[in-house]
């Protein structure tokens, strides 16, 4: 393994061979911060640091150090592999099951389960972080590996599972894996979902040499996780503000993805007077600033991070201007009051503009409120971490809401940024979240 290198670059994703601190390198050959936490190991740290030296120039950008790890990519292939290899080292069942999630059992889930499952995802939003994701399928391993070598024999099978397009970076739907195999996303619609080059969801899996028509939900599959828990490095702050490596997860907001079409009229920018315009721009943009100033009066969040524009030429007024809003908040109402004032206020826009609108629900998520009981396990296990909400979606939703008791540890994050290539774990918390997870699953499997 490459020795750490001196240096600092968060965007990186690497930890360095100075204590707590970011750089260019990898890990350090000492455990770094954990020393700090507790004086417990993490397992193996060589094992984390060689997985995470495994994953980190898979679709990682040496110009800007962010990430794109899309579905049915060679990168996500590569990545798939991995899996494949991590479980087959340590001598774990590997199954796929019909929405294409990867699963490494300990045990036999169809014979003494159902187990108690633990993972995350591996691809990334465009330009992504190295932690969102890949922490929480190494902390797996890493948990297990832990536990092997305290001599620790489970009464319930345990799992790993790395669930497939998480971020929903390349069609549109986020958490598409766990969404097919719940029955919340059709199979017909995620086949027929498209990317921005125009290539079908189920042509891109025929790429990857799956097959598309036999994508669907897996009740069996399902039947075999009797809970589930995911670790994730926290998108936010509130653990540097409560002084803690490691927190635990309440809710998560609801939230939605809606496309906005406005449609005006293309024409010349420099014959045609701005008063003989129909100009979708100008519709657009009002409705950026109104979707800003609604999100801060209700203390919610709205973005617009995406946007096409035809026939976008500079010296030509734009026929169409289609962008993507992500909204969400503390709940239902608060958002349905956000998305109805904001369509108000757009339409009456469009109306000035003598432009046209027209606004699609993409996806939708509701308000999930993880299992009070688990969550109190967590809490006492845990010597009573903090108890945070977030607004951030993950697969550990989908699968609540599925009637899957299910739980979320968050690790510490000193940047607060996420979905960027600053967003980061100190790896003395990386090995707080390990020990941790690897306390609860003793809990729920002795």
């Amino acid at each position: 393994m490459t020795s750490a290198s001196s240096g600092r670059h968060a965007s990186s994703g690497h930890f360095s061979s100075a204590e707590g601190s970011a750089s260019s390198g990898h890990f350090s050959s000492a455990e770094g911060s954990a020393s700090s936490v507790s004086n417990r190991p993490m397992s193996n740290p060589a094992s984390f640091r060689s997985m995470w030296a495994d994953l980190n120039d898979v679709g990682r950008s040496p110009a800007t150090g962010g990430y794109r790890r899309f579905a049915f990519t060679p990168e996500d292939e590569q990545l798939r592999e991995w899996f494949g290899q991590q479980a087959a080292a340590r001598g774990l069942d590997l199954t796929v099951d019909r929405a294409g999630n990867l699963w490494a059992w300990w045990g036999d889930p169809d014979t003494a389960g159902p187990g108690v499952v633990t993972g995350s995802h591996l691809d990334s939003v465009p330009e992504g972080g190295a932690f969102d994701g890949p922490l929480g399928v190494v902390s797996a391993f890493a948990a297990l590996d832990l536990l092997q070598v305290q001599g620790f024999t489970p009464s319930r099978p345990i799992g790993v599972v790395c669930f497939g397009d998480e971020e929903g970076a390349r069609f549109g739907v986020a958490c598409s894996g766990s969404r097919v195999l719940t029955g919340a996303l059709d199979p017909d619609r995620a086949r027929g979902l498209t990317d921005q080059d125009g290539m079908s969801y189920a042509d891109a899996m025929a790429w990857a040499g799956r097959t598309p028509h036999l994508l669907a939900a897996d009740p069996q599959a399902l039947a075999r996780v009797g809970t589930f828990l995911e670790v994730h490095v926290e998108q936010g702050r509130s653990l540097v503000d409560l002084a803690a490596p490691v927190g635990v997860a309440s809710e998560i907001w609801p939230h939605g993805r809606y496309r906005f079409t406005f449609t005006g009229r293309a024409d010349h920018a420099g014959t045609t007077l701005m008063s003989d315009r129909a100009d979708p721009m100008l519709t657009y943009a009002m409705t950026v600033l109104a979707a800003n100033k609604q999100a801060r009066m209700l203390d919610a969040r709205a973005t617009f991070g995406r946007l096409t524009v035809q026939p976008n030429g500079t010296n030509a007024v734009p026929s169409q201007v289609t962008a993507w809003l992500d909204a969400r908040a503390e709940n239902p109402a608060i958002l349905d009051a956000l998305l109805t004032d904001l369509r108000r206020q757009a339409t009456e826009r469009s109306e000035r503009d003598g432009t046209t609108l027209d606004v699609r629900v993409e996806s939708w998520s509701d308000l999930v409120r993880f299992d009070v009981t688990l969550r109190g396990k967590l809490v006492a296990v845990l010597g009573n971490a903090p108890v945070l909400p977030t607004a951030a979606g993950h697969d550990a939703g989908v699968l609540s809401a599925a009637g899957i008791p299910t739980a979320m540890l968050f690790v510490r994050n000193p940047t607060g940024i996420s979905h960027s290539p600053e967003e980061f774990a100190e790896l003395g918390d990386c090995a707080a979240g390990v020990r941790a997870l690897a306390d609860v699953l003793r809990e729920l499997t002795t």
